[in-house]
């Protein structure tokens, strides 16, 4: 297995705060970096529930909703073309862009046991949580016939319980992650549930 830890836990100049990709540009370099849809689709996933939580748990404004939406979208970006170099690249991109450093810090927590950054604040906790759930979530809507519709919070929990289904997605991590936001599985999976499926 290749070596993510990236070495360092600062990122970007503090001079950069306040400075965000726009949409138009973050879209942009999602479909250049990005050829595989079915990735596309997990970080649009991630994106549009962290940019929910933000409005709904962290009453945010407008341009920090976009913060934490940014960092969703961008946390694989560079996972297809440089699997070996997972979270380097974007990283070391977003820095050349002189983009927010609580982005780039962001997407440099979304894996602790990897990258070797531990998430401090709520959108890096978040991220953290929302990465392994909302994969797993969408694997297990894939194989319903009915997809998100009619899916429940008992469904998803009784999945996580069958080691063999989606046993890339790590359990441990999973718990790692809510230990770390205080917040319940149940509560977590039911947020995704009603803002995640829109996306798809």
């Amino acid at each position: 297995m290749p070596d993510f830890n990236l070495g360092r836990t600062q990122f970007g100049d503090p001079a950069h705060t306040g400075n965000l990709l726009n949409r138009e540009e973050a879209n942009a370099l999602l479909e250049e970096w990005v050829p595989n849809e079915r990735l596309r689709l997990h970080m649009k996933q991630v994106a549009a529930v962290m940019k929910a939580w933000a409005i709904d748990k962290e009453n945010a404004d407008a341009n920090t909703a976009w913060k934490w939406e940014l960092a969703g979208l961008l946390h694989d970006a560079d996972w297809e073309k440089h699997p070996n170099d997972h979270c380097r690249i974007i990283i070391e991109e977003l820095e050349r862009r002189q983009v927010d450093p609580e982005v780039i810090r962001c997407i440099a927590s979304h894996g602790p046991r990897y990258f070797g950054v531990e998430p401090e604040n709520s959108m890096e906790k978040m991220i953290y949580t929302f990465d392994e759930l909302s994969g797993f979530i969408h694997a297990a809507a894939l194989i319903r016939p009915t997809r998100y519709d009619g899916m429940d919070v008992k469904s998803v929990l009784k999945k996580l319980k069958t080691p063999s289904f989606a046993a890339q997605v790590s359990r441990e991590d999973i718990q790692d992650a809510l230990s770390r936001t205080g917040h319940k599985l149940e509560e977590i999976i039911e947020f995704i549930l009603l803002h995640q499926p829109g996306v798809a």
